[in-house]
């Protein structure tokens, strides 16, 4: 599966919070006891993952864990839609027959948490001097723990990348640093009469709210500030105006309906100059079966905002534990292996990106990016900041709240009395979700 697809589906993936919501209520679970007993030696250790380019690089290794557990190892791939069910019926029903499982840090694991479906692994974590969780980012690791405790353990990060045309931007001085240069480059740049344009991204209301996230940061925005909602906030409403203006100017018609899968074959057959969205998705432009601009396609670092450059570096898939699991002790030595410094250097060297700092900080595990990406994953890495979404049990809920004065910019209405309102509604929201978690 090629790193677009395997993109693609997990996008899916975003439906599961409100189905297990809808599924499981809001109540806490964390009541109900974790099964005892060991299952017998012919039971495999069960981890659940998406067809990701991560979990085939660890399946293609899983013979040499087998020979240091003594254990057979089972890996299930599924496609989002896939994955988001069978959690869906297994963790409702308390089910034994899932060990690890391959989660998201910023969608699923609040909800999960709550609901008392993943083990506690602080202790392991924070007392197992080898496994140096302190060599982890602090902006994934941090996205790790909920209500105090480490619940999951990154293993795929992610960031945005600002993808332009080097040849459209030689007579510009370069690849715009500022968000105020991109603006002006885009604008300059567009010949929409012509079909093409100077900045294609995600405009659809609930999607674009994770990318749309870095120039909220950039602006000195939040969306959430102590605990009240901060997004009608003088700095989150420059970022919606910015974000609209950006789109309703030099972006393609309809980007109000545009998601991953609409923007990204815009850049890849040369009809844009400029396109921000994450760098896991860089190979597609690269790929000569879906892009006609990889020998002109540049990668760049996410641009100075008012406040700086501050995007986003998240956690995009980590490993947890099912609580159910009868086999905690072999699921720890699992993703204890998958996670490790050798694991982590290994894989990124083979192009996808980890959570490690010292991966990160070894040249020979950057070298399957091309030089000038690698350069703008390790600075943006350092810059980043460890969400691109709210911090919320029903996560798509809150994305859709938004995401409304997003549409509003684009469509070139007025963005603040949108913001307001849709700030009210998010306040509301605020509350009645964190009376969920108190429950």
């Amino acid at each position: 599966m090629s790193t677009s697809r395997q993109s693609l589906s997990r996008r899916s993936f975003g439906r599961l919070a409100a189905g297990v919501a809808g599924a499981a209520g809001l109540g806490a679970l964390g009541a109900c006891a974790p099964p005892r007993g060991k299952p017998s030696a012919s039971t495999p250790l069960r981890i659940m993952a998406i067809n990701h380019v991560w979990a085939q690089a660890i399946q293609r290794r899983s013979e040499e864990f087998e020979d240091r557990i003594g254990r057979r190892v089972s890996i299930t791939m599924l496609t989002g839609d896939q994955l988001a069910s069978s959690y869906n019926v297994k963790l409702n029903a308390s089910g034994t027959d899932v060990d690890v499982m391959m989660v998201r840090a910023l969608q699923e694991q609040l909800l999960f948490g709550h609901n008392g479906w993943l083990t506690d692994l602080t202790d392991r974590v924070e007392q197992d001097k080898d496994f140096a969780w302190g060599d982890f980012q602090p902006a994934p690791r941090n996205a790790s723990v909920t209500a105090g405790k480490v619940l999951s353990v990154p293993v795929v990060t992610e960031r945005p990348a600002l993808y332009y045309r080097k040849d459209l931007v030689e007579d510009l001085g370069g690849p715009p640093k500022t968000l105020d240069a991109l603006m002006d480059a885009s604008l300059e740049l567009a010949d929409r009469k012509k079909n093409f344009f100077g900045y294609v991204g995600r405009g659809q209301r609930n999607g674009a709210v994770s990318q749309w996230s870095s120039f909220l940061y950039s602006y000195g925005g939040d969306f959430v500030v102590d605990g009240k909602s901060a997004i009608a906030t003088p700095q989150a409403l420059a970022a919606y105006t910015f974000y609209g203006k950006l789109l309703a100017k030099a972006g393609p018609p309809g980007a109000t309906n545009m998601n991953l899968e609409q923007a990204m074959p815009i850049f890849a057959q040369g009809k844009a100059a400029f396109y921000i969205d994450a760098d896991a998705i860089y190979s597609n432009f690269l790929d000569p079966k879906i892009s006609t601009v990889r020998e002109k396609v540049g990668f760049a670092p996410f641009p100075a905002g008012p406040a700086g450059a501050h995007p986003h570096n998240i956690p995009s898939w980590s490993l947890g534990i099912n609580k159910f699991s009868r086999l905690r002790d072999e699921s720890w030595e699992f993703i204890r292996w998958a996670s490790s410094p050798e694991m982590v250097a290994a894989i990124q060297a083979d192009g996808i990106p980890g959570a490690r700092a010292s991966a990160w900080n070894d040249p020979k595990n950057l070298a399957a990016f091309p030089p000038e990406l690698a350069e703008t994953m390790r600075l943006n890495a350092e810059r980043g900041i460890g969400y691109d979404r709210p911090r919320v049990l029903q996560v798509s809920r809150a994305r859709d709240i938004i995401g409304r004065p997003l549409v509003a910019g684009i469509l070139g209405e007025p963005v603040e009395p949108v913001a307001r309102d849709a700030n009210a509604e998010f306040a509301d929201f605020l509350v009645r979700d964190n009376r969920h978690k108190e429950n």
